[in-house]
């Protein structure tokens, strides 16, 4: 109905361990997408809104768990650091809202927090066509095919040991450059918010299905 769904780089997903999977986010058909095409069962934050039907049913089937995004949700951060401890695999959107298809937002300070705590590998992963099928703003699905590639996982770890300076700025330069190439992978050109001096995100500042309301590391 949608035009198709592929998949790249399915071998590059850790089968053990904690795992945080980290992709683009601009589009809500992400969460289902990366949930169905995931050979792991993910465990993810979307925000409470979200859990209406018809696509609450779908999310919450997929291992969503609701996040009050009004002054954060310390049950929901308590939550996922649990899952990950217990060597499961967690979504989270690191921009933490959705963006535009053009240019990547920033990487919050949420993934880092998680990453550093749980010692999890994070998997970067690249969305193209979400966000023809599916943009902010429309109800009705358009046609596209959509493609999921999954990148190179890494350790917020290896980044800190390899840091000269701040490890945070270090691990959100290079989740932000393996989202970049993954996307690019899958046929979306996206920009990151460095090159381009365009606004970044469509919707104001907060998390559509993600993490900015975690504390910094």
């Amino acid at each position: 109905m949608t035009g198709g769904v592929s998949t790249i780089g399915i071998k590059n997903v850790p089968m053990d361990g904690p795992l945080l999977v980290a992709p683009l986010h601009v589009s809500n058909l992400d969460p289902p997408l990366v949930g169905s095409t995931c050979p792991r069962a993910l465990r993810f934050m979307a925000k409470k809104e979200l859990f209406v039907f018809p696509l609450g049913v779908l999310i919450r089937s997929l291992g969503a768990f609701p996040l009050d995004r009004e002054g954060g949700d310390t049950a929901a951060i308590r939550l996922a650091i649990s899952e990950l401890k217990a060597g499961r695999a967690v979504l989270i959107f690191p921009e933490g809202t959705r963006g535009n298809g053009q240019t990547m937002g920033n990487i919050q300070g949420g993934i880092s927090m998680l990453a550093k705590r749980s010692g999890a590998q994070v998997l970067p992963v690249g969305l193209a066509g979400t966000h023809i099928v599916w943009p902010k703003g429309q109800k009705a699905l358009r046609r596209a095919k959509m493609t999921v590639v999954f990148g190179e996982p890494f350790t917020y770890a290896d980044i800190e040991a390899q840091s000269d300076g701040d490890p945070r700025k270090a691990f959100a330069d290079e989740l932000t450059k393996r989202i970049q190439q993954a996307t690019i992978a899958g046929g979306l050109p996206i920009k990151t918010a460095s090159e381009t001096s365009s606004p970044p995100l469509e919707s104001h500042p907060g998390t559509e299905t993600g993490d900015s309301p975690l504390p910094p590391v």
